[in-house]
């Protein structure tokens, strides 16, 4: 019993183990269009004609996915000399949204460099 035991123990390790072929990573281009606004809905209403653009010409839209908004705060006196306890504070709110659209076409980005956007909306575009 303890033979039959042994060999099964060097069958197992007598096999070789086998190598794995690695799957080859598919590379998908990807135009990442990131639209920012200090107005939310000029931004909302931007988004809006970027995604039907893309849509129209049947593209794979990710998004829009809302990134966290800028606040930059400011704090002023309100006096110029004396009274300098007396202050006010102002804040500017950057909107931001983030629109992937996969594999684009020639069609897709064309229509989209062609687009009038309203004025206050900074678009960024990349390809990755």
């Amino acid at each position: 019993m303890a033979e039959a035991v042994e060999k099964k123990t060097k069958a197992k390790t007598s096999a070789k183990p086998r190598a794995r072929k690695a799957a080859a990573p598919v590379a998908v281009q990807r135009l990442r269009i990131k639209v920012r606004a200090y107005e939310h809905k000029v931004l909302d209403a931007s988004v809006k004609q970027i995604l039907d653009t893309a849509l129209r010409y049947d593209a794979k839209v990710a998004g829009p996915i809302p990134l966290p908004t800028e606040i930059k705060k400011y704090t002023v006196n309100r006096s110029t000399f004396i009274y300098k306890d007396a202050r006010e504070q102002f804040e500017m709110r950057v909107h931001k949204r983030v629109i992937d659209i996969l594999d684009p076409s020639p069609k897709v980005i064309e229509a989209l460099t062609n687009l009038s956007l309203p004025s206050g909306v900074t678009i960024d575009v990349k390809m990755a």
